[in-house]
């Protein structure tokens, strides 16, 4: 059985959770070792809800944040165990997220009476399909956990601030025509040259720019897919064009959903997904003292990120944590000693100031 010790340096600390194993879906043996780190801490309540821990300070402060990491990875692809080589730490789930859960969990050992009540979350299921997410869970099924202020999400930005996240929506739009012998096409109604117009529609398009919170969050609507054909002698009846719309944070997805059908007046659409965003909240004390507290670069986070879970129950939530995301999901994950270090630094002057 794993076990952590959370007085060892962080670099340690995310190479220890590295080597325990935990692609999605298979999290116990992680979940139990931080269960049992955690739960001798007198100055927390601990909680767990299947496969996510939560653990929670209550000092009375006038505050509460809640600072969250997902505890699985995507399936390893020869890239375990751990290596420390030098200033980088290389192995599965290093960059996204264990690096941002062992500043967590040091934190959570190191400082028991901050400034403002903190909840840390270590959840489950992130890497795969919404259903399995245990931060989702928890939203819908006990919210009162992630009652807070402000909320942090320990997802690689870099060591940098990326606020909120823009919202996403994919939708077919389709096309319909009539089928017909090739050879005699004009006895049929082309499909996948009425898409022609979609096509035209997205490239005369012009994304939306909006400033929230001092931030330039710009949007992005963009054909990803098409489709359409029945034989290599036969006039499609059907054609589909699969549009990306990312949307700033403070459109709503049924606001979304009607600027897309605007745009397609006249085609019949299909959401295929669609995912709220998340507005950064920038303006609140939690906020605001974050951002002075840590004294980095804040950054609009353009991607589609559990901050917006944080949205829907009125929490303003930004990413940060260690690691570049590029290398997020790869062979060649790694995290900078450096980010490791500088993200606990930040994470403990702002909780203790």
């Amino acid at each position: 059985m794993a076990s952590l010790d959370l007085s060892r340096d962080v670099v340690t600390l995310t190479a220890d959770l590295v080597d325990i194993a935990s692609e999605s879906q298979q999290e116990q043996e992680i979940a139990d070792a931080v269960e049992a780190a955690l739960t001798p801490l007198a100055h927390l309540e601990v909680v767990r809800d299947q496969h996510s821990i939560v653990a929670r300070t209550s000092l009375g402060r006038d505050e509460r944040v809640v600072i969250a990491g997902h505890l699985d990875t995507v399936p390893a692809n020869a890239n375990l165990p751990s290596r420390l080589d030098g200033d980088v730490l290389w192995g599965l789930g290093s960059c996204d997220m264990k690096g941002g859960v062992a500043v967590a969990l040091r934190t959570a050992a190191t400082v028991p009476e901050p400034t403002r009540d903190v909840t840390y979350v270590f959840y489950e299921a992130e890497e795969i399909a919404a259903e399995f997410n245990g931060l989702g869970r928890l939203a819908r099924e006990r919210p009162d956990l992630l009652a807070a202020d402000f909320a942090i999400l320990m997802e690689p930005s870099n060591a940098q601030v990326e606020a909120g996240c823009q919202g996403t929506m994919r939708v077919d739009v389709v096309t319909r025509g009539e089928r017909a012998h090739s050879a005699r096409s004009w006895n049929g109604v082309n499909a996948i040259h009425a898409a022609s117009d979609v096509l035209a529609r997205l490239t005369s398009y012009e994304p939306r720019q909006v400033t929230i919170d001092g931030m330039l969050y710009r949007e992005g609507m963009n054909a990803v897919g098409i489709s359409g054909g029945v034989a290599g002698n036969v006039i499609p009846d059907e054609a589909r064009v699969s549009v990306n719309y990312r949307f700033a944070p403070d459109r709503s997805e049924s606001e979304a959903l009607a600027h897309v059908r605007d745009l397609f007046d006249g085609y019949e659409l299909v959401v295929t997904d669609s995912a709220p965003g998340a507005l950064p909240g920038l303006d609140r004390p939690a906020a605001a003292a974050f951002i002075e507290a840590i004294g980095v670069d804040v950054a609009p986070k353009f991607g589609w990120t559990d901050v917006a879970q944080f949205s829907q129950l009125g929490v303003p939530a930004v990413n940060y944590g260690p690691g570049d995301p590029l290398y997020a999901h790869k062979a060649d994950e790694h995290v900078p000693v450096a980010h490791l270090t500088a993200v606990e630094e930040a994470l403990t002057r702002w909780l203790t100031r």
